[in-house]
């Protein structure tokens, strides 16, 4: 009987793609050990994206979330994401550096690494920087749609990739965007290409096709399958594991992995949902527009999030109207971090203010300008482009040069007590490291569903605080803090 591989990605792409990053170390601790015992071939953990959205947001020090849960995982290797260009910002190379190599430190043992552009050039030196922290380098082969994406250009990308001595590729499909029809073509042209390199499927159920596609790829021979679970899966994140087993299963396939641990994880974090208010991932009806604007799971929970801090929740279907545009405007660049968080940023940005392109941010010109890829520059509309770049800031954007920062000009620059609080300062800033360690231990999450019972106990953890009072009508509670004698 055939067997088919997990990997899960619930508490990076899941947490990502469906609560704008906003899971705490509280939710994840708990239910590492059921993760671990589940039998994955691998999980996801976290990424460079994650640390300012920790510092600035949560104020939680994503270190010491590192150091409470990684040895929590005895027999899964913990994958990092990684790519060339992993932010909004260009980073110097030994930034770069410098994050493989701590995450290293902490227990990470594979990084997976994508290029905006599948640029073989640009993969080849990240993958230099992986193999130099002792991590396991992966390439991300990001699947898009237009004329030149053809099954010809991915399994010519495959080689590319098997010529750098890589660990694995995965065939990554950000946006959702990949149909039954296309697997069927798509994935025998790159497993043919790939020969015995194991090669992974990553998708989403963005247009509700993630699971057809999974199991139209285990058909034709992709047996190692990205999957989250309940309520991090499904919606605009990746497919339910509960759900695409169950079909391989009846396709005939022996589907390696022990599920019972994780329905208890799945309780737990659907529990967490109810008490934060958080989203939980459901199928979505088939939405062909998903075609047109391509945004991936992940941007569209951070639309979301952006467009509900000034108000405009209610205009995310003109949002995604507008990144169709935007997207065009860019030449049709491939929907991934960060050139879909450009597009998706200044398509905000455009409804918010009422005019295409009035404002627009330092990504978009430095987009317009080729820094993010000449690619970018070479195919953009001419009259977008030349709007775009005729501002003071662009002028002052091309006087920058390229940052090319050692890891002592960095030391001496941000200061920290060593590398870890460094980058911390990198992707924030001292005050704000400041502010994270001030807010003192990160909250801890149950799943009795009792809110009440959460919030004492939350407050009686606090040193600062010899008593406790709550009072509403026809209830009230003193708790004190009383020293034995």
């Amino acid at each position: 009987m055939t067997e088919v591989y997990f990997q899960d990605t619930t508490i990076r792409d899941g947490a990502q793609s469906l609560w704008a990053y906003n899971i705490r170390t509280g939710m994840i601790a708990p239910v590492c050990a059921q993760l671990d015992d589940a039998g994955f071939e691998a999980i996801e953990l976290g990424g460079p994206i994650e640390l300012p959205k920790c510092v600035k947001e949560l104020r939680e020090d994503p270190w010491e979330r590192y150091r409470l849960i990684i040895p929590k995982f005895k027999r899964t290797p913990l994958r990092l994401v990684h790519g060339t260009r992993s932010g909004f910002a260009i980073y110097p190379d030994a930034l770069h550096q410098l994050f493989d190599t701590c995450m290293a430190n902490v227990g990470v043992k594979e990084v997976r690494i994508s290029d905006s552009w599948n640029d073989a050039a640009d993969w080849a030196w990240r993958v230099k920087q992986a193999k130099a922290a002792g991590l396991k380098p992966i390439i991300n082969l990001i699947y898009t749609v237009s004329p030149r994406h053809t099954d010809e250009y991915y399994a010519a990308k495959i080689l590319e990739a098997k010529s750098l001595d890589v660990y694995r590729v995965i065939f990554k499909d950000p946006g959702g965007i990949l149909t039954p029809e296309r697997t069927k073509t798509a994935v025998p042209a790159i497993l043919k290409a790939a020969g015995d390199m194991t090669v992974e499927l990553h998708t989403h159920c963005t247009t509700g096709l993630g699971t057809l596609c999974c199991l139209e790829a285990i058909k034709a021979g992709m047996l190692h399958i990205n999957t989250a679970i309940p309520p991090l899966a499904d919606g605009s994140g990746n497919p339910s594991l509960f759900n695409v087993a169950m079909n391989a299963r009846a396709l005939g396939y022996k589907t390696m992995i022990d599920e019972e641990p994780l329905r208890e994880a799945s309780k737990f974090l659907a529990a967490c949902a109810r008490q934060e208010n958080l989203p939980v991932g459901k199928t979505p009806e088939y939405d062909y527009a998903q075609y047109v604007h391509q945004i991936p799971g992940g941007m569209i929970s951070n639309l979301r999030h952006q467009l509900s801090r000034v108000g405009m929740a209610h205009k995310i279907d003109q949002t995604l109207e507008e990144a169709a545009q935007v997207r065009a405007d860019f030449g049709y660049p491939i929907m991934v971090t960060p050139l879909s968080q450009f597009v998706g940023s200044q398509a905000a940005i455009n409804v918010i203010v009422g005019e295409r392109y009035k404002q627009v941010t330092d990504q978009t010109i430095e987009y317009a300008m080729g820094i993010w890829g000449k690619e970018g520059a070479e195919f953009m509309d001419k009259n977008a482009k030349e709007k775009i770049l005729n501002r003071p800031r662009a002028k002052e954007i091309a006087g920058r040069p390229h940052p090319t920062d050692t890891l002592e000009e960095l030391r001496k620059k941000y200061g920290g007590k060593n590398d870890q609080e460094l980058l911390l300062r990198f992707f924030s800033s001292k005050e704000d490291v400041d502010k994270m360690y001030a807010a003192g231990p990160a909250r801890s999450f149950t799943d009795n569903g009792n809110p009440l019972l959460n919030l004492v106990g939350e407050l009686s953890k606090q040193a600062d605080r010899s008593s406790v009072f709550i009072q509403r009508p026809g209830f009230s509670l003193r708790l004190e803090k009383r020293r034995s004698v």
